[in-house]
C-alpha cells in the first residue's frame, strides 16, 4: 500500500505547526505532502481564551502574536502553514459567524493561490466544525484526539459550546479517527464511519538512542543518575507534583529532568532534584532521551481530561529500548507487557526502582519490537487507503444521483 497522491489538504490543527514536539497531525501531513499532495496547515484556531485569573493567559497570548507575525510560510516538504486571524470567543454566536466569514475568506483565498482544488478538509478541533461546507471540499475527516469539552484548563468556553460543535463534526465528517482507545470505546455517534488511530513512532529516530552511538546532550550529562527522563509539556495540572515532591523526601538521590516548554503555577521547579531544561527541536530530542537511565510519564490521571490521553511520547520511549514507567492511561493497558504501570504512588516507586535494577537486554528488544511495525509511514498508509474510499463511495452516491 502507498500514500495517496495529487490530492488537496486543508488541515485545521489543534497545536500550532512549530510546537516543538511533533503532533500527530504534523507527522501525518508531512507524509501526505512527500508523496505529492499540496496541503495547507491552518494553526490552532484555539478554544477560547483561559480566565482572567489564568497565569498563563498572556504567555498564550503573545505565543499566538507571534503565531500570526509569521504569517503563511512553506515548510521543506512544500506544506503552506498559516494562522489566520479569528475571534477566540467560541461561546457567542456572533463570534462564530464572524470566525465563520473571516477562516473561509482567508484559508480559501490562499488555498486557491496555492492551486488547491475540492481539498479533504481535516479537522482535529471542535471550533473548526464551523468550516464545514464553506470550502467546497470533496470529504471531511474530523480526528478527535482529546476529551475537548473536559479541558477547562486550557480556556474559560462553555463546556456545552464545545460539545455543540463536536457533535456537528462527528455528524458531518466522513470519516471520524480517535487517537486514543477510551475516546473511541465511549464514543457513541457515527460509529459506522469511526475508526481507531491510534498514535505512532519514527522508529528509526528513536531506535539510535539504543545502539549508543549518540553523544548525551551536555545539559543532560551533568546532571548526576540516575536520570528520571520526561519530555513534553509541563503543565500544573499534568505532572503529578505530589509525587515528585515526596520523591524529594523519600527518593533524593533520584534526579528528575524535564524537557519542554513549561507553564506558569509549576511548584516543583525549585526542589533539588528536579531539573527543567527548555524544549529543544525533535532532531536533537533522541541525545537527551540517551542520558535517561528510566523514561517516566508521571502524570495526574485521576484528571477526566488527562485520563483520556493518548502521549506520542509513550511508544517514542519504547522506541529508545529504556525502561519505561507511566501513570495509568487505557490507551497503554494492551502494552503492558512491556510497560511498567503504576497504579498508586508508591507503585510508581517501586517501579523505578525496579526499572533501575534492569540489567536484561532482551527486556530493551521487547520494548522496540513493540512499536517498531507502528510507525507513522504505516499509519499515513493506512489512512490514506481509508480516504480513497471514502472519496470513491462519494463519487459513486453523486453518479447514482445523476
Amino acid at each position: 500500500m502507498t500514500v495517496f497522491t495529487g490530492k488537496s489538504l486543508v488541515c485545521f490543527g489543534g497545536e500550532d505547526w512549530w510546537y516543538h514536539h511533533p503532533h500527530s497531525k504534523n507527522h501525518l501531513m508531512r507524509r501526505f505532502a512527500r508523496a505529492g499532495n499540496r496541503v495547507v496547515f491552518v494553526n490552532s484556531i484555539s478554544m477560547g481564551l483561559p480566565g482572567l485569573t489564568n497565569k498563563d493567559l498572556l504567555p498564550r497570548v503573545a505565543r499566538k502574536l507571534r503565531s500570526y507575525a509569521r504569517l503563511a510560510r512553506t515548510t521543506p516538504e512544500g506544506i503552506t502553514v498559516v494562522s489566520p486571524a479569528a475571534l477566540p470567543f467560541y461561546g457567542s454566536r456572533a463570534a462564530r459567524a464572524a470566525n465563520r466569514r473571516l477562516l473561509a475568506a482567508q484559508v480559501g483565498r490562499l488555498a486557491r493561490r496555492r492551486g488547491l482544488t475540492r481539498p479533504i478538509l481535516w479537522i482535529a478541533i471542535p471550533t473548526a466544525a464551523e468550516m464545514i461546507g464553506r470550502l467546497d471540499e470533496s470529504l471531511v475527516v474530523y480526528h478527535v484526539s482529546d476529551k475537548y469539552d473536559e479541558n477547562s484548563m486550557d480556556h474559560s468556553t462553555d463546556p456545552a459550546a464545545i460539545r455543540r460543535l463536536h457533535k456537528h463534526a462527528i455528524d458531518a465528517a466522513d470519516i471520524i479517527f480517535y487517537s486514543g482507545r477510551k475516546l473511541f470505546e465511549e464514543a457513541e455517534r457515527g460509529r459506522g464511519r469511526s475508526f481507531l488511530l491510534e498514535q505512532a513512532v519514527d522508529f528509526e529516530h528513536w531506535s539510535r538512542v539504543s545502539e549508543g552511538r549518540l553523544e548525551v546532550a551536555a545539559e543532560v550529562a551533568r546532571i548526576p543518575r540516575p536520570r528520571l527522563g520526561y519530555f513534553g509539556a509541563i503543565e500544573p495540572w499534568l505532572i503529578d507534583q505530589e509525587l515528585i515532591k515526596r520523591a524529594a523526601r523519600e527518593r533524593p538521590a533520584w534526579q528528575w529532568v524535564f524537557v519542554g516548554n513549561k507553564s506558569r503555577g509549576v511548584e516543583i521547579e525549585r526542589l533539588p532534584n528536579t531539573h527543567f531544561l527548555p524544549a529543544v527541536a525533535y532532531d536533537e530530542l533522541p541525545r537527551y532521551a540517551a542520558g535517561f537511565d528510566v523514561c517516566v510519564l508521571p502524570w495526574e490521571t485521576e484528571r477526566a481530561f488527562t485520563s483520556y490521553g493518548s502521549a506520542i511520547k509513550v511508544r517514542e520511549y519504547l522506541a529508545t529500548g529504556k525502561p519505561v514507567v507511566i501513570s495509568p492511561l487505557p490507551e497503554y493497558e494492551p502494552m503492558r507487557d512491556v510497560l511498567r504501570i503504576a497504579r498508586s504512588r508508591e507503585d510508581f516507586f517501586r517501579l523505578i526502582a525496579d526499572a533501575l535494577e534492569e540489567s536484561d537486554p532482551e527486556a530493551a528488544r521487547a520494548r522496540q519490537r513493540a512499536v517498531a511495525g507502528g510507525t507513522w509511514d504505516a499509519r499515513a498508509e493506512w489512512v490514506s487507503g481509508l480516504i480513497e474510499e471514502a472519496l470513491a463511495r462519494r463519487e459513486r452516491e453523486l453518479k447514482s444521483r445523476g
